[in-house]
């Protein structure tokens, strides 16, 4: 999950002085804050710092990020006309992005991985013609239900940027990429499979193509995660609300899994912390494929030294496991 962020002194220090739009597009800047976790924490892998927003804009939206309310799309697309007009023509805009990745490489001299990542097709849409967070959805849905042929049009249009963005990282030397479908938790099982599922399948058949693997994250989507695997993605992200073993047992171990500690686990008392990690590290039971991590993005008040310690609890826990 997100890794930089304003639970870090040294990321606070940057933002102080920078937009979150000019960190994203400061390649420099961007490559700072991706390393800045991996210094503190020790974590096996670094997560480009970036927005999976990022995207629209080449396509002629206006975004914006407002205090207090977050992402901000000023001119949503709703109209057969709105849609028509989204440009997938201009994706190289975002190389800020493959530059920081770029970076990021040379700094850690290849001694752990970079994961990339964009967000999923339905979570892009959805920002795209709400013009940010929503509660219901309600354009979203309407479109989706009224107008089909148009919600198709829309999400192959989004497919197509989104693959070449994804397929920028990769040849910038993005290990893997992770597809964030933060908004699927918002739709039935039969939407999701009638609406969602072919264009996010599309998605990760293309990233998948240009070799490497693919994590598939979606949250509250717990009555479904067997119809998420057959977007065939190589990882499945878990949300906290489900128990690793059962979700896993229930596609057939047909694809490795990530995660999946309540981020408001890291608040906890010391020895209910171990608790909690280690019971997630029995339910994987040692079997090969299992990426232990948040079931959601860690939160601002997280104390860092307590995401210290779940690493190492991690750590010690392959040690101790391991011994004869």
């Amino acid at each position: 999950m997100r890794q930089a962020g304003r639970y870090m002194p040294a990321y606070r220090a940057v933002r102080a002085k920078h937009s979150l739009l000019e960190m994203c597009k400061r390649p420099e800047l961007a490559a700072e804050v991706t390393l800045q976790p991996v210094q503190e924490l020790g974590v096996d892998a670094a997560i480009i710092f970036a927005d999976l927003l990022l995207p629209v804009e080449p396509m002629g939206l206006r975004l914006e990020f407002v205090a207090g309310e977050g992402p901000v799309i000023r001119n949503p697309v709703r109209t057969v006309a709105e849609v028509a007009a989204l440009s997938a023509d201009h994706t190289g805009d975002l190389g800020y992005v493959a530059e920081a990745i770029r970076l990021v490489r040379r700094q850690l001299d290849s001694k752990i991985p970079v994961i990339g990542f964009v967000g999923a097709p339905f979570t892009l849409a959805s920002y795209v013609i709400e013009g940010g967070a929503s509660r219901h959805y309600l354009h979203t849905k309407r479109l989706m239900y009224g107008d089909p042929s148009l919600w198709t049009q829309l999400m192959a249009k989004l497919v197509l940027v989104l693959a070449a963005y994804a397929k920028s990282q990769v040849h910038a030397g993005a290990a893997a990429i992770q597809v964030f479908d933060s908004w699927a938790g918002t739709l039935s099982p039969g939407d999701y499979e009638r609406y969602v599922l072919p264009h996010s399948r599309a998605l990760i058949g293309q990233i998948r193509r240009a070799g490497v693997p693919v994590i598939h994250f979606a949250t509250g989507v717990g009555a479904y995660y067997p119809m998420l695997q057959k977007a065939r993605a190589d990882v499945l992200g878990l949300d906290w609300r489900v128990d690793l073993d059962g979700v896993w047992r229930s596609i057939r171990y047909r694809a490795a899994v990530q995660g999946n500690l309540d981020p408001v686990a890291l608040f906890a008392p010391p020895g209910e912390l171990r608790a909690r990690v280690h019971d997630i590290l029995r339910r994987a039971g040692g079997r090969a494929g299992h990426i232990f991590n948040l079931g959601h993005g860690i939160l601002p008040e997280t104390p860092v030294e307590n995401v210290k310690a779940v690493v190492e609890m991690v750590r010690e826990f392959r040690l101790v496991e391991a011994q004869p």
